[in-house]
């Protein structure tokens, strides 16, 4: 017991220590460069080009007799669902629908409903989604219109904000703004081009995607990202604050010393970093840990060596669904994984799941999505940027279901302007996906509260 308790005083102290000092250090926003990431002798063009989806017959004949050729798979366990990962024996489901029910041109008619774009910014072809509000007028008033960044990460693209634009373009009663929406691909996904060298981690995807507001003539815009897109716009706000009106997050996570000692801390002291009641989503920190353990097989694996698992994903269609679809069920719930179909479609429809894995099949883009984990860890880049704090005002949502929980206490050490921080009540890691009017009706009210404060 005095040992623990000595041990407990010692991380106490640690953590003061760390939460005092160095505070200087915090607040200097680092130099980065904007290098051209595309081939050297590519020709320059700021111009913005129309865009539309139009994937050549070829493509998806090829697609259909690599289906036809799928090899059976090893039977499942007994009892286990997708406790090994995606089971075998819906495997046999998926690629049913997809060889006999699936159809891309008229999932392609639905991907092209908005207008797209694609602009080169340093180097490399950017896509983007650009949709204007529906409407400038609200009882007779004009609106606001406020430009918003909307930033996916991975296994994710551009697919998961199709239920979301509308909800975030078209006015809200009681509400003198409207959103116009920028929601580009990630570059190396989908649509947009990869780097061609290396070293384009999440920071330097924030520098690109900061030129491209700039392309579009935005000064200043609010952000919204989960997973790499909330890393990404939390660079931005950090990097360029004043370029930032606001960052709205969903999987607010800050991994830096001192978040780790006072995880520790509230191992013995859980007052002292989370309530009372979120005691659970925190702790026993050796439950916790274990449970992301079990998920994050594939962190270490496209963290280490992407072009390995990238270049066999892409030989097979089979293969690659395997691979992403598993993530829709496990990280959407952690139940699913006990049942026999994953909980796949409690959430999802196969065709929008089979409509994420199109593009990155169609556009070759899985091995240069997975090189984001490897550029952003990488000596170069990892824990550059960590320790860096922000007066931007910022949010998190906090969904049911996430993969990751960070406590208020944890979140306010990196962001100093944190204006809400709501727990909802369900939904997991792809919340735009899942829940886009819950993840929507957050938003509008964390702007809402910042617009209200910036015109006082």
């Amino acid at each position: 017991m005095i040992k623990k308790l000595l041990l407990a005083l010692s991380a106490l102290f640690a953590a003061y220590y760390l939460r005092n000092c160095c505070m200087q250090n915090e607040t200097e926003i680092p130099k980065i460069t904007e290098p051209n990431w595309g081939p050297l002798d590519s020709v320059k063009d700021s111009s913005i080009r129309t865009f539309k989806i139009d994937i050549p017959k070829n493509v998806i004949n090829d697609l259909r007799e690599r289906l036809s050729r799928t090899r059976e798979p090893v039977p499942a366990l007994e009892n286990v669902g997708w406790t090994y990962g995606l089971s075998s024996k819906y495997f046999k489901n998926i690629i049913d629908y997809w060889t006999n029910k699936y159809d891309w041109y008229k999932r392609q008619e639905l991907l092209n409903k908005y207008p797209q774009f694609i602009t080169n910014i340093q180097g490399l072809d950017i896509h983007f989604y650009h949709v204007k509000p529906s409407k400038l007028q609200s009882n007779g008033k004009q609106l606001k219109v406020l430009p918003l960044l909307l930033v996916h990460g991975w296994p994710g693209s551009i697919v998961e904000f199709q239920k979301i634009i509308p909800i975030l373009t078209t006015p809200r009663a009681g509400k003198n703004f409207v959103f116009e929406v920028i929601a580009p691909s990630l570059p190396g996904y989908g649509f947009s081009q990869g780097a061609v060298r290396p070293h384009m981690g999440h920071a330097q995807i924030a520098v690109v995607l900061k030129n491209l507001m700039t392309r579009l003539g935005f000064d200043k815009f609010y952000a919204q990202g989960g997973d790499w897109g909330s890393a990404i716009v939390s660079d931005i706000s950090t990097l360029f604050p004043e370029r930032a009106l606001g960052v709205h997050m969903n999987m607010c996570g800050v991994r830096t010393s001192k978040s780790f000692f006072w995880l520790l801390i509230g191992s013995y002291f859980p007052s002292l970093v989370v309530e009372s009641e979120h005691y659970s989503k925190v702790y026993p920190l050796s439950e916790k840990w274990s449970r992301l353990l079990e998920e994050s097989g594939y962190f270490h694996l496209q963290t280490t060596k992407p072009d390995t698992i990238g270049t066999a994903l892409m030989q097979a269609p089979a293969a690659l669904a395997t691979y992403i679809l598993e993530k829709f069920s496990t990280w959407t719930n952690p139940e699913y994984r006990f049942r026999e179909d994953g909980g796949l479609l409690e959430k999802y429809t196969m065709d929008e799941l089979l409509d994420n894995v199109m593009v990155y099949w169609v556009t070759d883009s899985i091995t240069t999505s997975m090189r984001l984990y490897a550029e952003s860890y990488s000596s170069e880049n990892h824990n550059k940027y960590n320790s860096l704090t922000t007066n931007v005002p910022a949010a998190c949502a906090n969904f049911l279901n996430e993969l990751i929980y960070t406590p208020k206490s944890i979140v306010e050490m990196q962001f100093k302007n944190l204006i809400q921080f709501n727990h909802l009540p369900r939904g997991g890691h792809f919340a735009a996906f899942e829940e886009p009017k819950l993840l929507a009706d957050d938003f509008w009210t964390f702007v809402e509260k910042v617009e209200k404060s910036s015109a006082e």
